[in-house]
């Protein structure tokens, strides 16, 4: 049974868990937090205060299989990504406030080892769309990627997600910046 709930009605060990001894453990989702280049200008002990933080104020859903922790999404007002705000690329073709507070983004997803491959992006994609709306988002946006057909794309460039898993979500392309990335949208 999978149960998603907000990051601020979990307990941090809870979210912890999910990013333990793993890859994103070491980002802690601060790659668009985190001004000028994250592995030089912030460290790990600073990236897991903040990551504490955050999530206690909700900036991300949290997935449980049989009550287990198991997945992560960060999803929270675009805004807040400092980072993101200051990339050339999601913003390519595009002329809009980007500290528009009413427009949500999607920016990283962590499965935990044990419970990959069972679909838990794709619950927790449909979930930032409900979770955004609900808190008085005018829409949600996402960065996803795609990669061509036999080519291995690392970990670190898919944490924003799947073009595909976006698309079963309700997302809509707004934009198509790159060969491999995207800009996806839902508006409510």
């Amino acid at each position: 049974m999978i149960r998603i709930v907000p990051s601020d009605e979990v307990p941090w060990e809870d979210v912890e868990a999910i990013f333990d001894g793993s890859e994103p453990g070491k980002c802690h989702c601060q790659r668009y937090k985190v001004k000028g280049w994250m592995w030089r200008d912030s460290t790990l002990d600073e990236r897991v205060a903040a990551h504490t933080e955050q999530s206690a104020r909700g900036s991300g859903l949290v997935a449980y299989v049989d009550d287990q922790p198991a997945g992560w999404v960060a999803v929270e007002p675009r805004c807040d990504y400092a980072k993101l705000l200051d990339m050339p690329i999601p913003w390519k073709g595009r002329s809009e406030d980007k500290d528009d507070d009413g427009v949500w983004a999607v920016t990283c997803f962590v499965v935990r080892k044990g419970f990959r491959r069972q679909g838990l992006t794709y619950e927790l994609a449909a979930a930032t769309v409900d979770h955004a709306r609900a808190h008085g988002a005018r829409a949600v946006e996402a960065y996803p990627m795609i990669a061509a057909p036999g080519q291995n794309v690392t970990w670190g460039e898919m944490h924003v997600g799947a073009r595909q898993v976006f698309e079963e979500a309700g997302f809509t392309q707004v934009t198509h910046p790159t060969k491999r990335r995207f800009v996806m949208r839902v508006d409510f």
